[in-house]
């Protein structure tokens, strides 16, 4: 399993705020949404891999972990 940067998929930094989190993925998660190319599979892609790092990265005790493990 390769390595994943959340921060890139969200397009922000490593010293990002929780609001910064919440911004990036709204924008892209609108951006990607399957709802608006549904015939696109990079979208919906893309959309999924956005869930996962907001997921991560939202939850403070997830994100320390991330931060600590990778």
């Amino acid at each position: 399993m390769s390595f994943i940067d959340y921060y890139k998929t969200l397009e922000i930094g490593p010293n990002a705020t929780k609001d910064d989190i919440k911004k990036a993925y709204r924008k892209l998660a609108r951006k990607f949404h399957p709802d608006l190319s549904p015939n696109d599979s990079a979208a919906n892609l893309n959309f999924q891999r956005i869930n996962e790092a907001n997921n991560v990265l939202s939850d403070p005790m997830k994100r320390k972990k991330y931060d600590q493990y990778g």
